[in-house]
């Protein structure tokens, strides 16, 4: 019997393939460093916002129910956080009270510096993982997704 199909060749994703695909695909400025292959990308236009999972999962939940989509988001599965890719907009908070939540909710915001992307380089002690991938280059107001955990962190009005 003759083979009329030619053979599947899996597809193996490389640290360089999945920089490729940042930068092109997400607009991300993505660099490799070629001895642990673990990607970057210097914050700058995009920034982060990190917080506590369970807070994460409820701001992810106010974003998708007003249609803010898609969102990319980091799980860091070891110290329990997600980051949100940004945009970089959010502007210094005046309220004590506001900054003092955000504190202590441990909300970070990075304005400046790395960020470590997922790679596909083997990673023993799963640092990182997409919560929800990167698709595109939409990233969500920086400014909206502190609105959204600062309305999650604000007590109830009575």
């Amino acid at each position: 019997m003759t083979q009329i199909s030619t053979p599947v060749h899996p597809y193996y994703e490389t640290p360089r393939t999945r920089c490729e695909f940042y930068r092109s695909i997400c607009s991300l400025p993505t660099v490799i460093d070629p001895v642990t292959g673990r990607i970057t990308m210097r914050a700058g236009l995009v920034g982060a916002v990190m917080m506590p999972t369970g807070l994460a999962e409820h701001v992810k939940t106010s974003l998708d129910v007003r249609g803010v989509a898609p969102l990319s988001i980091i799980g860091h599965p070891r110290t329990d956080m997600w980051t949100f890719l940004v945009r970089a907009d959010i502007r210094p908070i005046g309220d004590p009270a506001e900054v003092a939540r955000l504190w202590k909710a441990r909300v970070v915001v990075i304005r400046e510096g790395d960020i470590a992307l997922p790679s596909p380089a083997p990673d023993s002690l799963m640092v990182r993982t997409w919560v929800s991938p990167a698709t595109s280059a939409f990233r969500p107001s920086g400014a909206v997704v502190i609105a959204s955990a600062l309305s999650i962190l604000r007590p109830a009005q009575r």
